[in-house]
């Protein structure tokens, strides 16, 4: 069963939701997006199938979600939340952190300041819609971390052609800006998560862990 935690940040108490696994050798640890918690569908299938193989997965939602709010705090504030949950964070194994959307942006520009051994973007949003020329690219190269990018194929937040060659980046077919397909796609909701649990599983293990996927 998960185990719950709340965390005192310089914004209120934040909440951590730890999946742990029976012998960890990585802990990830993930947050939401500007419009919802760390109850969707991706979030969910990580923490619930990544522990089974070895990876310890914490969710943690910020402190405007825990007060009720329904508007998410300014960028600087979602950071200052997520290393006061890394700092709460004790572990032996390395760190990595993540999250999807408005949590992705903030792992990446903290990853390095937190001696993070990678970061993993879920569902990047490269720009606002309909905006491309208000790119965000520079937040996500200057992470200067292992970085994974799982993106949805039909996100208006940017599709993955967007992205340019040299970013790590597993596509999720026919997928928008949550992850989710039409009925009409060429695979299941079901599919589209566990590509994003494969794609996490097994770039964790091929640059975090060390190890070859395929071995």
């Amino acid at each position: 069963m998960p185990q719950e935690m709340i965390i005192d940040t310089p914004h209120g108490d934040g909440r951590l939701v730890v999946n742990r696994a029976r012998r960890p050798e990585t802990t990830l640890l993930l947050s939401h997006g500007a419009g919802n918690g760390i109850d969707t569908p991706d979030l969910e299938a990580l923490a619930t199938n990544l522990p089974r193989l070895g990876i310890t997965v914490l969710r943690f939602e910020q402190p405007w979600r825990v007060a009720g709010k329904k508007v998410a705090s300014a960028p600087g504030t979602l950071d200052e939340g997520l290393i006061a949950a890394a700092n709460r964070i004790r572990t032996r194994t390395p760190l990595v952190v993540g999250g999807r959307s408005a949590g992705a942006r903030s792992a990446v520009r903290c990853a390095r300041a937190l001696g993070a051994a990678g970061a993993l973007a879920l569902a990047f949003p490269l720009h606002p819609p309909g905006k491309p020329e208000k790119s965000r690219l520079d937040e996500l190269t200057a992470a200067r971390v292992p970085t994974m990018v799982i993106q949805g194929e039909r996100d208006p937040f940017g599709r993955p052609e967007e992205f340019p060659r040299g970013v790590d980046l597993a596509v999720v077919p026919g997928a928008d800006h949550s992850f989710r397909v039409p009925k009409s796609a060429e695979i299941t909701q079901d599919q589209a998560l566990a590509i994003i649990v494969e794609a996490t599983l097994e770039w964790m293990m091929r640059d975090v862990m060390g190890n070859d996927p395929d071995a």
